[in-house]
């Protein structure tokens, strides 16, 4: 195997077994916070605007698999990568690369030599899972529907479409050493702008049915405004719909755990509401 001139910058290096992470900025445009915390510290995972993970729109679309190998590098190929030749007594030079879209890269090993330890821990496999995971903006859907006024004292819907909430997940294996990330919508935080309280539920909402009247109908994601948008900002309050995802992991050998329990994606909107007016009909 031969390594690519160049591929030192794009390299990861890992001593002892231990990883250490090099992980780009993340541009949160939609003003999500993509961020789950692995031993206390910030790992980055790249929101994108699709709908899912590999970019389908069905629950079963929603897996992603990567597999990885490694191979031990000669002293022409750790030469070219700027590494230290020979390696440190008792160990020499690994280099895993997997086949995924994520931003990890390849990743060089120092190996202990007569262990018998694979080289590769589930916990270096969950790294490059995180650098797989794309967690999707979810568009919420709105009553009034988006563009049309709501009301003074009439509730306002949001909700995410069915077809859109579901889990993600990434599975990474090297061999018969496997970590699998799983992020999973849990519930939504409506901030209704202007400075008013936030309103959270559980799950993704539920659907308006216009075919329905509102006293049939019954959801835990509104919020009722009291004053009209008149005189704010472009005349409408800047609110946002947060999704908030469960981010966990498990791993061969009974590897495993939540490694963020309530990780943010913001969309912001805008809502417009309109003073309710009386109609006063002549006797």
């Amino acid at each position: 195997m031969r390594v690519l001139a160049g591929a030192a910058a794009a390299l990861v290096v890992v001593s002892g077994l231990v990883l250490a992470p090099a992980w780009p900025a993340v541009a949160s445009s939609g003003g999500g916070s993509c961020d789950p915390y692995v031993d206390g510290t910030v790992i980055p995972v790249p929101c994108s605007s699709g709908g899912s993970a590999g970019g389908a729109g069905s629950p079963g679309a929603g897996t992603v698999s990567s597999t990885c190998t490694v191979t031990t590098l000669d002293e022409a190929q750790v030469e070219n990568l700027g590494l230290s030749w020979p390696p440190p007594r008792g160990n020499h030079w690994a280099l895993m690369v997997c086949g995924g879209s994520g931003d990890t890269g390849p990743q060089v090993f120092l190996v202990r030599n007569g262990t018998g330890a694979p080289p590769v821990t589930p916990a270096q496999l969950l790294v490059v899972a995180l650098g797989e995971l794309r967690l999707p903006y979810l568009q919420p859907a709105t009553a009034p529907p988006r563009g049309t006024d709501g009301l003074v004292g009439l509730p306002e819907w949001f909700w995410v479409p069915a077809g859109k909430w579901y889990a993600r997940s990434v599975t990474v294996t090297a061999g018969p050493v496997w970590a699998t990330v799983t992020a999973a919508p849990v519930g939504l935080t409506i901030q209704p702008g202007a400075g008013l309280s936030p309103v959270s539920c559980a799950g993704p909402g539920s659907a308006y049915n216009r075919r329905r009247s509102a006293a049939e109908q019954h959801t835990d994601c509104s919020y009722t405004y009291l004053r009209p948008s008149a005189g704010l900002s472009a005349n409408a309050y800047q609110a946002s719909v947060t999704v908030i995802w469960r981010v966990s992991w498990t791993g061969s050998g009974g590897a495993g755990g939540v490694l963020d329990g309530s990780l943010a994606v913001r969309v912001g909107l805008t809502i417009s509401v309109a003073q309710a007016e009386a109609l006063v009909t002549g006797q």
